[in-house]
């Protein structure tokens, strides 16, 4: 059996870069940072700071340029998925990205435009395709 899963909790390098596939499909590509904390042997506070590459597809993607802003807390969930490709030097290059799968949004940052209202609960590409042909929900209509 094998696995390839990836799930990151971090805050957004800068705003998400929209781009529209010539199949029609939404994408966005933003960066993800990441920090480690641990105490090294001598006891002094050690930090370290990852940058991950994420991708979404689809309605992920649109709620990603929706809500998401430069400083923005979200947790992902996604695979890893190298691709390759020849530069203009001729050399081969490299570059591992996270295919989100699931996206959850964070709290609203400092700063964040006040006109944009973030959902509370986490949206997944299934979850968007399954309630895509149902209508709004009333309050009136939840029995509790």
């Amino acid at each position: 059996m094998n696995l390839n899963k990836v799930i990151l909790v971090g805050r957004l390098t800068s705003a998400p870069d929209a781009r529209t596939l010539p199949s029609g499909q939404s994408v966005s590509n933003f960066s993800l940072a990441t920090n480690r904390i641990w105490n090294d042997k001598d006891g002094n506070r050690q930090e370290t700071t990852e940058f991950h590459n994420i991708v979404l597809f689809g309605k992920l993607a649109d709620v990603a340029n929706r809500y998401l802003v430069k400083g923005a807390t979200c947790l992902i969930v996604g695979r890893l998925q190298t691709r390759s490709w020849q530069g203009k030097d001729g050399q081969k290059r490299y570059r591992t990205e996270v295919i989100g799968e699931e996206l959850q949004l964070g709290p609203r940052p400092q700063g964040a435009p006040a006109q944009k209202e973030f959902p509370s609960q986490k949206t997944s590409q299934k979850e968007e395709e399954e309630t895509e042909d149902e209508g709004e929900v009333d309050v009136e209509d939840i029995p509790f």
